[in-house]
């Protein structure tokens, strides 16, 4: 699946763990997104890896564990 930079996402899986997208990334706890959250894309990274805003902080997410919500249509 393609995602763009603005794409409104959700997570499909929980996941063992978040990574931070900070210049000295961290491992936070799953339990900071939900699966019913709605985040943003605002970076993509090589190898399929997300960088997503989500409420409670911006995380790595790799992209097979990422449901589309919303298509961003400023193309």
């Amino acid at each position: 699946m393609e995602f763009s930079i603005g794409d409104k996402v959700s997570l499909e899986v929980p996941m063992p763990y978040l990574k931070t997208v900070d210049a000295i990334q961290m491992l936070r706890p799953p339990d900071l997104v939900s699966l019913d959250e709605v985040g943003e894309i605002f970076g993509i990274r090589a190898n399929g890896l997300l960088e997503v805003s989500f409420r409670r902080g911006k995380f790595l997410i790799p992209s097979d564990r990422i449901n589309l919500i919303e298509k961003n249509n400023s193309e």
